[in-house]
């Protein structure tokens, strides 16, 4: 399948209001949503409260039973098994490399901008502005309420209590999984890894599903991929730093309009395994 990144799809959203990490002389706002009153930080500022104990937070938050509904959806491979793309796993590992360099820089840019602090409501609308699919919308806010759910219970924070209030409905699951890594003392590298982990990892277990493909064989994709992963999400970190400094324009907004135009088919069949 082809993948293409078009830098044109970015959204102009300015007017970051940088957060202090929570559990740091943690202030409320003006509005009293749990915003610190304090001034800007750099990105590279923000990071793990903690060594080994952040380290092991990050081992849950990445863990397929966090309970974060990830298990429902198949990253597009569900619509891409039908269309006969993807039947075997050498077309797993092309399916999962695509998306890892699109939607997964994307969502990995996205997480680690939330993680340093960036304005969770202007990256949620960075991340509409990158996603042209209504469905994919949809789902992105779905799984962002659930996650929402999960991350309070398990790390409550002002900050995820900011968002869930000024976004009932669900913010996109990108900025929710930043503010959780945030809110569990994890950084920006953190965050990156889970968003890429999980633009592969929820598409090679729907293949197991839907191809009845051994296991083992998807384990080896993933495996095979992970030199490809930690440069995607060395590019995200890299564009969260900047996007401190110049706003959410530098940001990635790699595209795959063959994702985006599955989706809308993928969401008008009566009947599916997977949400999306």
């Amino acid at each position: 399948m082809d993948h293409v990144i078009d830098p044109h799809t970015e959204a102009v959203v300015n007017g970051l209001r940088p957060l202090r990490s929570p559990g740091r002389d943690q202030g409320t706002g003006p509005a009293g949503d749990g915003h610190a009153a304090a001034g800007p930080r750099r990105a590279e500022e923000a990071g793990p409260r903690s060594g080994a104990p952040a380290r092991a937070a990050l081992l849950v938050l990445a863990d397929g039973r966090f309970p974060a509904g990830g298990h429902a959806h198949s990253g597009g491979a569900e619509a891409a098994v039908r269309a006969g793309r993807l039947g075997d796993a050498r077309d797993l590992a092309e399916f999962c490399r695509g998306r890892l360099h699109t939607a997964g820089l994307t969502a990995a840019g996205l997480a680690a901008a939330a993680a340093a602090g960036l304005d969770p409501l202007a990256l949620d609308a960075s991340a509409d502005a990158r996603t042209p699919s209504p469905a994919l919308r949809a789902s992105a806010r779905r799984l962002g309420r659930q996650l929402m759910r999960a991350a309070r219970a398990t790390w409550p924070s002002p900050e995820l209590d900011a968002l869930a209030r000024a976004l009932p409905k669900g913010a996109h699951q990108p900025v929710v999984l930043g503010l959780t890594a945030r809110a569990a003392g994890l950084g920006p590298e953190d965050a990156a890894h889970c968003a890429v982990y999980e633009s592969v990892g929820g598409p090679a277990t729907a293949a197991v599903r839907l191809l009845s493909l051994d296991p083992f064989e998807a384990t080896a994709v993933l495996a095979r991929l992970a030199p490809d992963m930690d440069r995607i999400a060395s590019r995200a970190v890299t564009a969260a730093r900047e996007a401190a400094e110049r706003g959410t324009d530098a940001l990635p907004a790699a595209s795959a309009p063959l994702l985006d135009i599955t989706a809308e088919q993928h969401a008008a069949w009566p009947v599916r395994l997977f949400a999306s």
